[in-house]
């Protein structure tokens, strides 16, 4: 979000951590309570809340012109839930203003590192070298 207008060509964003501060405000998230003492709890404190709102990439979208985006997901990560590249894409999609790729996979077969045989991670490379030769 704070790159320069035509520095990069594309993204491919692989499992993007990139709505922050909704998800460090979901207690319910098994993974996110044990990460207040690092990030800051922004249920509690608003400084906590600020801070990471200042540079949550989904909170940093803004009308522009971005580069081309691939983001991938998977159904079952526990880390960084499918539906955080979802919304980023989607308001990526809504906010970008010239006619770039915002385009999302979601592997509804793999978690956080994408699918466990050999095969099935050539071909998630592939996607993304596929990707990057485009653009």
């Amino acid at each position: 979000n704070m790159a320069e207008e035509g520095l990069l060509a594309g993204v491919v964003a692989e499992v993007p951590f990139v709505d922050v501060l909704n998800t460090m405000c979901d207690k319910t998230l098994p993974l996110t309570p044990p990460e207040w003492p690092e990030w800051g709890n922004p249920l509690e404190s608003a400084a906590a809340y600020d801070g990471i709102q200042a540079y949550a990439p989904y909170e940093q979208l803004s009308p522009r012109a971005y580069p081309h985006v691939l983001a991938t997901a998977g159904l079952a990560d526990p880390r960084v839930t499918y539906w955080e590249p979802a919304k980023w894409i989607a308001r990526l999609r809504r906010l970008r203003t010239d006619k770039g790729l915002s385009l999302l996979k979601t592997n509804m077969d793999a978690g956080h590192a994408g699918k466990a045989g050999r095969f099935d991670q050539l071909e998630e490379l592939a996607t993304s070298m596929a990707f990057a030769l485009m653009v």
